[in-house]
């Protein structure tokens, strides 16, 4: 799968408050909308793989990725299977995104040993290369990009896998992961935008949606690398946190942010959308808005 196949921008959003018909129904609008790919991600939720397959069986051109799924949920056996197994059913629509969470979520909920970031996924990665699959291959194997924010797992990525999706993050830290990952491997950041152009309500809805994150110290460490200060991670995340990760205001704003990202060297934005009324999901205005078929 090259990148031509997955286009400048795919939708990033969560599937969980709708329903399986929903779901289906969102999918099919992706496609009349000619978004390439939906990236889901895996926490607490619906079980992602399971939900990729019957969406996959249920659409025509979409690619399915996740954005990502915890190496600790599945050991690298179960993971090599799923790549084969969906990448065959999809016919070539599935991208195996990976990640190594945050510790809270693998010891805290999962009950797991966290162990080094790098080295977990290196080992983890190699064991996926070697593990034994006698299914049916597909004609086309499943691409593997895994969450990266700092230099080591950004050399990571580039070294061992198809590319990094980074979260959270800025059009600056996109300039910095390509100039680490040099030209060639996939770069997809995400970028959450919130079409609302009064100050206040924006970064109310930021802080809203950020606060989960906030707490997270992958996160966090990589805001200070990328050149933030403890305070602006303090007390909901400072103005300046907030207008960084978050591409507020109307349609030009949002689109001149998109166009940050690929300026500093993104291959596909991840475009994540807040809902001005506060409710989870996606703002589907914001879709229309920007859907490929329509520019």
């Amino acid at each position: 799968m090259e990148i031509e196949d997955i286009g400048r921008l795919g939708v990033w959003t969560w599937l969980d408050g709708m329903s399986a018909g929903e779901a289906v129904d969102f999918t099919g609008q992706l496609e009349a909308w000619g978004y390439p790919v939906l990236w889901m991600p895996e926490a607490v939720g619906r079980e992602p793989f399971s939900l990729f397959g019957y969406l996959a069986a249920r659409s025509e051109t979409l690619i399915f990725a996740n954005g990502i799924s915890n190496i600790y949920a599945r050991d690298p056996m179960a993971l090599r299977a799923t790549q084969q197994t969906l990448a065959d059913l999809s016919g070539g629509r599935f991208i195996l995104g990976l990640g190594v969470s945050h510790e809270p979520m693998v010891t805290g909920m999962r009950g797991h040993e966290y162990g080094k970031p790098v080295t977990t996924m290196r080992n983890t990665l190699e064991a996926i290369s070697k593990a034994v699959y006698v299914g049916p291959v597909p004609d086309e194997e499943a691409p593997i990009v895994i969450a990266a924010l700092r230099p080591k797992m950004l050399q990571l990525a580039a070294q061992m896998c198809r590319g990094a999706h980074p979260y959270n993050v800025t059009p600056d830290h996109t300039a910095r992961a390509r100039e680490i990952m040099g030209v060639g491997p996939w770069l997809c950041p995400d970028q959450k935008v919130i079409l609302e152009s009064d100050p206040g309500r924006a970064r109310e809805l930021g802080r809203k949606n950020i606060s989960t994150y906030l707490e997270l110290p992958n996160y966090r460490n990589n805001w200070l690398w990328q050149g933030f200060a403890e305070s602006d991670l303090a007390d909901g995340g400072s103005d300046h946190l907030i207008d960084s990760i978050y591409a507020w205001g109307d349609e030009q704003a949002i689109g001149d942010r998109l166009q940050g990202h690929y300026d500093a060297g993104a291959d596909h934005v991840c475009l994540q959308t807040v809902r001005t009324d506060g409710e989870g999901g996606p703002d589907l205005r914001v879709l229309e808005i920007f859907a490929p078929a329509k520019n």
